[in-house]
């Protein structure tokens, strides 16, 4: 049992080394994600990265994202998870005095390329705690709170120092999925069709639809409909009596019906029973 089942805490801390598919996803909780070797493209909404062992990203969980991993070369990575709520209500004063969540909150989402000395300093902290995270008592439950308070004080420090710009695509590929994204993110509320995308883009539609699935792994409406159901999980989350059919008109359905089936693939639940699940904001 781990902490997060023995104590509810909204904090979760893994080490991972499986290969296991991944696709775009979204949630509620900020992310630190740090990558410790293999061969990774990250896609952040709009933006692209190719990651260097070292790298940390600290996310806004309710952007889109996608870790697109070279299957043949092993992937090795450390994931933190946590409410933001709960983080803004236990560090801070008189506890802690430091702004420790602005990272988070001014960049949305950001890269940081770790120096090899504040490596050392920032593995052995995540080892610590994917460890304790492990564990189910009380003792374990107190230090863990602590590192991951030392955790995002480190964190803090690190995203103060000047950073290489690191965002540019590194094909003209990944710069033509980068514009695609982009157009989406820009009008995924409105009336999409392929041929109006290639246009807007002056591509042609095929090529259009050919690089961006060879970039991504998915059709641009693949990543049109996930992000219209990611942009209605959030609304859920900030007005829980809105009619679900004003949200699916919101994030740009037509239909309802359509909404509340596409919500469920993507999600594996029906908007209500989503709604009800989420939870409380502490």
């Amino acid at each position: 049992m781990t902490l997060r089942e023995q104590f509810q805490l909204p904090i979760e801390a893994l080490h991972n080394t499986s290969r296991i598919p991944a696709t775009f996803h979204s949630h509620l909780d900020y992310e630190i994600y740090y990558f410790h070797s293999g061969r990774c493209t990250y896609l952040i909404g709009d933006k692209i990265y190719d990651l260097e062992p070292g790298d940390l990203i600290l996310l806004n969980g309710t952007t889109l994202h996608y870790p697109k991993v070279d299957e043949q070369v092993g992937y090795i990575r450390t994931i933190i998870h946590f409410n933001p709520s709960f983080a803004g209500q236990l560090l801070r004063p008189p506890f802690i005095q430091t702004d420790i969540l602005k990272p988070f909150e001014e960049s949305k989402n950001m890269r940081l390329s770790v120096e090899r000395s504040d490596r050392e300093r920032l593995e052995p902290l995540l080892q610590r705690l994917c460890l304790l995270y492990a564990a189910s008592d009380t003792l374990s439950h107190d230090r863990f709170l602590l590192a991951f308070t030392e955790l995002l004080l480190l964190i803090r420090e690190l995203s103060s120092k000047p950073q290489a710009e690191g965002s540019f695509p590194a094909s003209a590929k990944q710069a033509g999925a980068q514009r695609v994204i982009s157009y989406i993110e820009a009008n995924f509320a409105e009336d999409i069709t392929l041929d109006g995308m290639a246009a807007e883009l002056h591509v042609n539609k095929h090529y259009l639809a050919k690089l961006f699935k060879e970039v991504t792994g998915i059709t641009p409406f693949h990543y049109l409909y996930q992000r219209r159901v990611n942009e209605a999980k959030v609304l859920f989350a900030m007005d829980r009596q809105r009619p679900v059919t004003d949200i699916a008109y919101r994030v740009g359905f037509k239909h309802g019906s359509h909404f509340s089936k596409t919500f469920k693939k993507y999600t594996g639940m029906s908007p209500d029973l989503y709604r009800k699940g989420i939870r409380p904001q502490v």
